[in-house]
């Protein structure tokens, strides 16, 4: 007669996955997916994978966009924002999907996008930049409506999506420091 299995002492890795994949490993998502969705592995960084992704938006722009002639500026971030987007989003959903998470905090690259959505038209100086990663940090978090009720929406949309929203609030409240001259760049 056999002896009776001792009881197990690891972790149940199982809570949230259905009976049918619990146990069952996941596939992992495409490489060009998680080097994307991680922003290059800055959504790995801790603590506050987001606030990383965003430090890492902003000091990569920084160093790109002062070789941008002035007049084409205000275009290339808003062409730079639209192909984060365009790219992040099915990232997100490939990365999402195979981690089993709605909305998993390594993912970053809707950090990326909102954060450079809140420097269109900014000009360049640590002071502006500065404070676009403040505010865009803040509304992130806080999300002020609508930006909390467009998460819900589906994968890799609503994982971005909201971000770009919280970027919107960021990007008015620049502009309207730098009009009043309460900020100067």
């Amino acid at each position: 007669m056999k002896p009776a299995p001792e009881a197990t002492t690891q972790p149940d890795r199982s809570a949230g996955a259905s009976p049918a994949v619990a146990g069952v490993p996941r596939p992992r998502p495409p490489l060009w997916a998680t080097l994307v969705a991680t922003f290059f592995g800055a959504g790995r960084l801790k603590p506050g994978p987001g606030t990383w992704g965003s430090v890492a938006a902003v000091i990569l722009w920084a160093l790109v966009s002062w070789h941008i002639p002035p007049a084409n500026r205000t275009w290339a971030t808003i062409a730079v924002a639209t192909v984060v987007t365009l790219i992040g989003i099915p990232a997100a959903t490939r990365v999402s999907r195979t981690s089993g998470l709605k909305d998993p905090q390594f993912v970053v690259i809707d950090e990326v996008a909102g954060q450079l959505v809140a420097l269109i038209a900014v000009p360049l100086g640590w002071k502006t930049f500065l404070a676009g990663l403040i505010l865009f940090r803040v509304f992130d978090i806080l999300k002020p409506p609508p930006v909390r009720q467009l998460e819900p929406l589906p994968e890799g949309f609503g994982i971005v999506v909201d971000d770009l929203a919280a970027g919107l609030y960021a990007l008015a409240i620049m502009h309207l420091l730098l009009h009043f001259r309460l900020l100067i760049g």
